[in-house]
């Protein structure tokens, strides 16, 4: 088992022919399963054309009809990169992970409504993971988005954060204690996202094939605190948590488009004391991470 993806998970590349569609595809191609798990690009202008063997659609909803996929990853640029996730939405995939960073706030807010309104009629929920996020790997099986596959191991610790730099280091960590990930998951860093913390670690509680969890957060917002309590009525596996931004001074983005203390609760004292208080082994030190967890298992 794992979260989200696996596999035997069928995946469609919306932005392949761009620079960064390109260079990543690749090295997802490359990574465990990749060159079975990567079926199909969308470019309207290439319909029709290939590229590293894998054929080009006109549109989100022909390429799922053809290749059967469920996912699609988003490496569209800012301006187009909204459309192109109501797009994949609209073709009722379960799953879209948007990398893109620098969307306008204003063009997010417009196609979360519209998500929102769509499920709210009795339309199919697509999960969407990001804007702004690395995206996230089952090692082994397959990774969808920009992470280094080889400092991954297969394994049955959780990881999920904001950031996708801190990611990678719990990441490294596990690896080289020897214990290794069942999934690592990225949510992205700006202010109107899709899944949460919160989201995650649910997931994370709900699968038999993790253990103990690693729940990397920053300053800025309510999604830590909200992850944390539901974590202190529900969650059976142990927690590490991490917040980056001790030192940030408040009203000052710091990153992340969400990276922002507006007041109270979202700064990173506020939250670690929160996330102790429900329960989770807390550190100030991210290079603490994999030694903490690996002393709670």
């Amino acid at each position: 088992m794992s979260i989200l993806i696996n596999k035997d998970t069928k995946i469609i590349t919306q932005g392949i022919t761009g620079k960064t569609g390109q260079f990543h595809t690749e090295k997802c191609q490359e990574y465990a399963n990749g060159k079975n798990c990567f079926v199909a690009g969308v470019n309207p202008k290439k319909a029709g054309e290939s590229i590293f063997g894998i054929p080009i659609y006109g549109s989100v909803k022909e390429a799922a009809a053809q290749t059967g996929a469920t996912v699609s990853v988003i490496y569209v640029p800012p301006p187009g990169a909204a459309a192109a996730i109501w797009e994949a939405v609209e073709a009722d995939l379960d799953l879209v992970v948007c990398i893109t960073e620098g969307i306008p706030v204003r063009d997010m807010l417009v196609v979360r409504n519209k998500m929102l309104r769509k499920e709210a009629a009795g339309g199919k929920k697509t999960l969407l993971l990001g804007p702004n996020c690395p995206g996230l790997i089952t090692p082994d099986e397959v990774k969808i988005g920009i992470m280094p596959g080889h400092i991954h191991r297969k394994g049955r610790i959780g990881v999920v954060s904001r950031s996708g730099t801190l990611t990678y280091e719990a990441v490294g960590q596990l690896t080289e204690i020897g214990l290794g990930q069942s999934s690592a998951v990225g949510t992205g860093g700006d202010p109107i996202n899709g899944l949460k913390h919160i989201d995650i670690m649910r997931l994370f509680n709900d699968d038999p094939e993790t253990d103990a969890v690693i729940m990397i957060g920053e300053i800025g917002g309510p999604d830590e605190a909200d992850a944390a309590q539901w974590c202190k009525a529900n969650m059976k596996k142990p927690i590490v948590g991490f917040i980056a931004g001790v030192t940030a001074p408040a009203g000052k983005r710091m990153g992340h488009a969400g990276a922002l203390i507006s007041g109270g609760a979202d700064t990173a004292d506020a939250k670690l004391a929160i996330m102790e208080e429900c329960g989770f082994k807390v550190t100030r030190d991210p290079s603490e991470m994999g030694k903490l967890i690996k002393a709670m298992i």
